[in-house]
């Protein structure tokens, strides 16, 4: 089963869905996330695991992770979550939690990838899928998948159509081992 953690408008959690993934869970940091209405949309469990509830990020994180495997979930994935996660979570789930960056990995980890590999000049940038360790998208590499960078106007667009591709196909893989 999968747990999936998003921050955002949830539109890689809508690629897993459609897929017909078997999603336990969906956890955000955020409560006005709009991924947590696709998950309720779906059926799906989901709740807000904000930081300023908690004494810290290991305190939150410790019980998020009991949350996924109270629901059965044995990989997770980040689709859009927007924290690094400490050892309390990633050591409950070793070597079973993959993310999806925007970006052709070492190249341009971080939240603002696409605006790096711009201001970069780059001819090529991409889509990684990528296991989670404690650095900031530093995780050894699944796939990736290079986009051109022209036309601009359309990049974010292409990006996106790349990563709602490959990130179903590798969490499928994942799922079949």
């Amino acid at each position: 089963m999968i747990g999936v953690l998003v921050s955002g408008t949830g539109t890689n959690l809508q690629a897993l869905i459609d897929a017909r993934l078997p999603i336990a869970a969906v956890a955000s940091n955020r409560s006005d996330a709009a991924a947590l209405e696709r998950a309720d949309a779906a059926g799906i469990p989901n709740r807000t695991f904000a930081l300023e509830s908690y004494a810290d990020r290991e305190a939150r994180d410790r019980e998020l992770a009991e949350w996924f495997q109270l629901r059965g979930v044995d990989l997770v994935v980040l689709a859009g979550y927007m924290h690094l996660l400490t050892p309390a979570f990633l050591d409950r789930f070793p070597d079973r939690i993959v993310n999806v960056h925007p970006s052709l990995l070492p190249e341009f980890p971080g939240a603002r990838a696409i605006d790096d590999a711009l201001a970069a000049g780059v001819e090529t940038t991409g889509v990684t899928v990528h296991y989670v360790d404690e650095g900031l998208d530093t995780g050894a590499v699944i796939r990736q998948e290079p986009v051109s960078v022209e036309p601009r106007e359309t990049l974010v667009e292409r990006i996106h159509a790349a990563e709602h591709r490959i990130l179903p196909e590798v969490v499928t893989e994942l799922c079949a081992h």
